[in-house]
This record gives structure tokens, C-alpha cells and sequence, in this order.
């Protein structure tokens, strides 16, 4: 299926209301974007952002900095595959001084195309490894597990329970009926395909062979990582593959579907934030990263409903979201292994999973 296929088709779930708006106004900005930026880099008080994180997640919190500073962030959101595309090409000339929020194989990729300047924030001492890197090229913010999310109404309709194995999902009833991200454009994407592969423990032949077996299921690959939770929510879909601030978005909006975990286990993304190489604002980008990155921010979460687990330990998770990971197995990624093959990854799944008949 084609990018224009998958965009035309795609209704974002997250941001229900914004979604297709923000998605049009992202490839807007990517035209607009070098004047737009150049203009705001000029002002002291203000720095420039790319955000992973979709608008209704990102706005809050970048408006409580904006409070707490009296430094404006100038954002731009694009998903990750698109960001980390933009930076890489800027790198000559740099147009934003922070990439803010996405799964932490962006960053890893990111860092292995040296566009990062290290900065350690004033929590980074707080912080647990895998929430920073040694060198201090990027620092979580947050955690964000991934999740199976089904259509309670589709369950009942095929006897089904909701999936808790991934081979459930090459059940023949879910032919056609199973949506989730494009890893051309998605870090919910790359985090998927690299939980599969370490599902396989990184054997390569028997994840892609999997996932060729999934494709046959698939009845679209959107965007967005959350692109597809509307119509499950709705019942166009039967079930896909999300993060659990997705799912859980999907829930809370009263959409009747149920949330469900694999047996073998299923991989997290920390949500990182980073400072350009080459930043034209950088102190004001690191007074960003420092509140990001610190309790001031992540405090913000829970009562924004915002669906994310706070990286730094002085922030509790809120207890709604303790409940439903209550058992669940996460699988450790190593971040260092899928940022240096993910392009390559990412290259052999459009060649033999995207295409397959």
C-alpha cells in the first residue's frame, strides 16, 4: 500500500479532533517551516522545537514551560520518521534547537548521524540508565509500553478473547482487520518491529517470517503510531497495535475496546527530548530540556490525562495506569543496537513485509 494511501486513509485517534488537521498543517510547516523558524530564532525568548508528541499532548506542556520561563517554544509537529528525516537534513544548518519527545531509536539514529549536542539536565543524575544516554546526547522523559487494543464489540462478534499471545493475531479472524503504524513515517513502528525481533531474540529470518504471516491480517498501515485507534474505537477495525498513551486516549474518550498484553512480552519507548548540534538558541533549549526532563514537567502528566509513565522516580504513576500494567511483560530493547540498524531494519520491512501479497 502507498504513503499517499496510508495518509489519505488515516484519521488520527490520539488527537481525534486534530489529527488530519495537524498531520496537513505538519507537511504545511515543512514548506513554511525555514522563515517561520528564522523569524522566531531571532527573539531571546523564544527557541524552536520539532515535536513527535501529538499537538494535544505537546501544547500543554510546552504553554506550562512557556508559564514558568517566559521562553515561547516555536513548534512543529511531525512524527518521528519525518522529524528525525528533517534534522539529519539540516544538519548544516540547523532550523530548531530541540527534538522533543519520540521513542528512543529516533535518538540513537539520530546520534549515530552526529546531530546532537550533549547536554546533561540537572536530573540526569536522578534518572535510571536506560532513561539517558552515558554521553548525554539525549534524556527521557517519559515511558510509553506498547499494547494490543481490540474492539470489544469485534471480540464478542468472533468469540475471540482479547489477544494475549502474538501469534493470536494471525488468527484467521482478523483477516483484513488489524491496523497499525508504517515504519516509514512511525517510531510506534520501528518499536513494534524491534519488540518482534527481540520476541525472536534478534533472529532475524523467524521475526520477518512472523511478520509476513501478520501482513496478511493487516488492513492498514497509517501514519501516525496512533492512526489507527479510531477505527478500532469505531469498529472499522478489529485490532492493532499502539502505545499504551494511545490506547488509553481511545478508552478514556468512552470508545468501547479492550486493552491487552502479549504472553512473550511487549517493548516500551522512552519518550526522549534532545538538544540540536548547532543550536542557534541553545540556552534556551537547555532550559527546556532541564524542565522536560525534571518533576515540574511530568507532574503535568497524569492530571493533563496524558497517558505516559514519568521517567524520573520522584514522580509517581498515576494509579489508573499501575492497574492496567499490572503483570505485563516488558522486554528490554537495547536502544544502542536498534538506533544503529534501524534504517536497515526499517528497509528490510518495507522490502518484504510492506509489499507482501
Amino acid at each position: 500500500m502507498s504513503l499517499a494511501a496510508t495518509e489519505a486513509s488515516e484519521r488520527g485517534p490520539h488527537d481525534r479532533s486534530n489529527a488530519a488537521r495537524i498531520s496537513r498543517r505538519s507537511f504545511l510547516g515543512a514548506t513554511l517551516a525555514a522563515p517561520f523558524l528564522a523569524r522566531a530564532a531571532r527573539a531571546a525568548t523564544s527557541l524552536n522545537a520539532y515535536s513527535i508528541w501529538p499537538e494535544n499532548y505537546a501544547r500543554p506542556m510546552m504553554d506550562a514551560f512557556e508559564k514558568a520561563s517566559g521562553i515561547h517554544v516555536n513548534f512543529i509537529r511531525f512524527s518521528s520518521g519525518e522529524a528525525l528525516a528533517r534534522v539529519i537534513a539540516e544538519k548544516s544548518n540547523p532550523q530548531i534547537d530541540v527534538l522533543f519527545g519520540g521513542p528512543v531509536e529516533t535518538f540513537t539514529a539520530g546520534q549515530g548521524k552526529d546531530v546532537f549536542e550533549p547536554y546533561k539536565p540537572a536530573s540526569w543524575s536522578e534518572l535510571p540508565a536506560r532513561f539517558k544516554d552515558a554521553g548525554g546526547m539525549w534524556t527521557a522523559m517519559a515511558d510509553d509500553p506498547l499494547v494490543f487494543m481490540a474492539n470489544t464489540e469485534f471480540l464478542k462478534q468472533h468469540n475471540l478473547n482479547p489477544p494475549s499471545s502474538w501469534d493470536d493475531l494471525l488468527n484467521p479472524a482478523y483477516k483484513g482487520m488489524i491496523q497499525m503504524a508504517d515504519a516509514r513515517t512511525s517510531g510506534t513502528a520501528v518499536t513494534r518491529i524491534f519488540s518482534i525481533l527481540q520476541i525472536h531474540n534478534r533472529n532475524e529470518e523467524q521475526a520477518f517470517a512472523y511478520m509476513k504471516k501478520l501482513r496478511q491480517n493487516v488492513q492498514l498501515y497509517t501514519k501516525s503510531g496512533g492512526g489507527g485507534t479510531l477505527p478500532v474505537g469505531l469498529g472499522q477495525a478489529g485490532a492493532g497495535i499502539f502505545f499504551i498513551v494511545d490506547a488509553l486516549y481511545t478508552r478514556q474518550q468512552g470508545y468501547n475496546v479492550q486493552i491487552s498484553f502479549p504472553k512473550e512480552g511487549i517493548g516500551s519507548a522512552a519518550e526522549c527530548i534532545a538538544l540540536i548540534k548547532g543550536a542557534k538558541n541553545p540556552d534556551a533549549g537547555k532550559k527546556l530540556i532541564d524542565w522536560a526532563t525534571s518533576p515540574a514537567m511530568q507532574s503535568l502528566l497524569a492530571p493533563s490525562k496524558i497517558n505516559f509513565i514519568p521517567a524520573h522516580p520522584k514522580v509517581e504513576t498515576d494509579p489508573s495506569l499501575v492497574s492496567v500494567l499490572k503483570g505485563v511483560k516488558i522486554i528490554e530493547i537495547d536502544d544502542s543496537w536498534a538506533g544503529a540498524n534501524r534504517q536497515r531494519i526499517v528497509e528490510r520491512w518495507i522490502a518484504e513485509v510492506l509489499n507482501a501479497s
